[in-house]
């Protein structure tokens, strides 16, 4: 049985990894270094276009669950990752070169991987093939796949605001309503006095923004980041994202409101309005904890805006991230509806985990949705109207029952460790 993988990144590298030392046969693809993205540098396998940090190092935190539940399945990335640490503090972060370099040496001295430097413009549906391009897919294979999926378009992720937890917003202050009452009260919203605002306002017109790359400085047509639309004068806000007309509360009209959207059906997850943004992380976190009713909101994903295409993946992923009309055919990484580099590593070993049982005609079932690579999955396949790629939080698991809330996030790791450990077992 032979599997074709297109993409020597993260995710296609973990996908064909897993495949060889199941004795499975892999022709991994890759254009470099016979035709460059826009953001690759160098040949190797698995470059790291961006940082260097795989994020924070804590067991307890989302990314730190994930990294422990791929070490547990044997991943590449992580193995690579703890040969190549440098100093970081609590995060993970590599010398990227040595990073690149021992997954290149890994799987170019796989007997089991075949590689071919080349472009590949058209899948054939008859070979079980793994689609794991990146954002930057090649624009004949991205036409080609369009067609294949009978899409009218892929998604262009230019931005995506942040998203904070749902139990650390503020009820006192922020309070349940739709705009003039119509319809259900759908939003939180959160009411600024005029000082608020005007300390709101000077904090995120002086606020660092994230250096654009060359090829990203035209994505933003269609979506302003708040930042640039708040540069057009103090006021534009409340005529816009912020504006608090029929927002009253107790007859009182606030000078701007903040409005808060739920993001996933278990209520667990709220989107900032309007607030896509290139600012730094930090200034982010910053200027959101200024507003009324966020002074503790924790954070699950903040605000990013540059180019990476993307499928609405619920419309054409399954779980397994298995495309649901060709069973032959699996998507992971970016494309699909993960963000960042430890989520992309999993969606790969996850796509090359449940590739396996599909070609071997096993039982194939998801991960629990109880771990964060099963919470990922399940995120990039459920219905949602909104769907945007989203990076690996708590607020995606499956709630716990009752607990104390200072054990919450240990309940979390201890139940993805034995649930992962009962799915593997079981």
């Amino acid at each position: 049985m032979k599997v074709k993988v297109i993409g020597a990144g993260l995710a296609g590298i973990e996908a064909a990894y897993y495949l060889a030392n199941k004795n499975i046969k892999v022709e991994l693809y890759e254009m470099r270094p016979y035709k460059y993205t826009e953001a690759h540098k160098t040949p190797l396998f698995a470059e790291l276009v961006c940082s260097n940090s795989l994020r924070s190092n804590d067991p307890l935190n989302a990314v730190g669950m994930l990294k422990n539940e791929l070490i547990t399945l044997d991943s590449l990335v992580m193995e690579a990752a703890l040969k190549t640490q440098v100093e970081a503090g609590s995060s993970l972060a590599v010398d990227r070169t040595l990073f690149s370099t021992y997954i290149t040496g890994k799987i170019i001295n796989h007997p089991n991987i075949k590689i071919i430097h080349e472009e590949v413009k058209e899948i054939d549906i008859n070979i079980p093939t793994i689609i794991a391009t990146g954002p930057l897919i090649s624009k004949p294979l991205q036409k080609h796949l369009k067609e294949l999926l009978k899409l009218d378009e892929m998604h262009f992720f230019d931005a995506v605001a942040p998203i904070v937890e749902e139990s650390s917003i503020n009820k006192d202050i922020c309070y349940l309503k739709s705009r003039y009452d119509k319809g259900e009260a759908a939003y939180l919203n959160c009411p600024m006095t005029y000082d608020e605002y005007k300390n709101f306002y000077e904090a995120l017109v002086s606020a660092e923004v994230v250096p654009l790359k060359s090829f990203e400085e035209n994505v933003f047509e269609g979506c302003l980041p708040i930042e640039v639309m708040a540069k057009r004068g103090f006021k534009t806000l409340t005529f816009g994202p912020l504006k608090p007309v029929g927002l009253e509360r107790d007859g009182k009209k606030p000078y701007a409101v903040v409005q808060l959207r739920q993001d996933d059906a278990l209520k667990s997850m709220y989107n900032l309005v309007g607030f896509q943004t290139n600012l730094k992380y930090g200034e982010q976190k910053r200027i959101i904890k200024m507003i009324p009713g966020l002074e503790n909101a924790n954070i699950l994903r903040y605000g990013v805006m540059h180019k990476n295409t993307y499928f609405n993946s619920p419309k054409v992923l399954n779980s397994l991230y298995q495309v649901k009309e060709i069973p032959n055919l699996f998507i992971a990484g970016q494309l699909s509806g993960v963000e960042g580099y430890v989520e992309s590593a999993s969606s790969g070993l996850s796509a090359g985990y449940h590739m396996y049982k599909y070609i071997n005609k096993l039982d194939t079932k998801p991960f629990p949705d109880t771990t964060i690579i099963g919470a990922l999955a399940k995120y990039i396949s459920t219905p949602n109207s909104n769907f945007n790629p989203m990076n690996a939080n708590l607020g995606l698991l499956r709630p716990l029952g009752p607990h104390k809330k200072k054990d919450r996030k240990e309940l979390y790791k201890k139940r993805s460790e034995e649930t992962l450990g009962e799915y593997l077992n079981g």
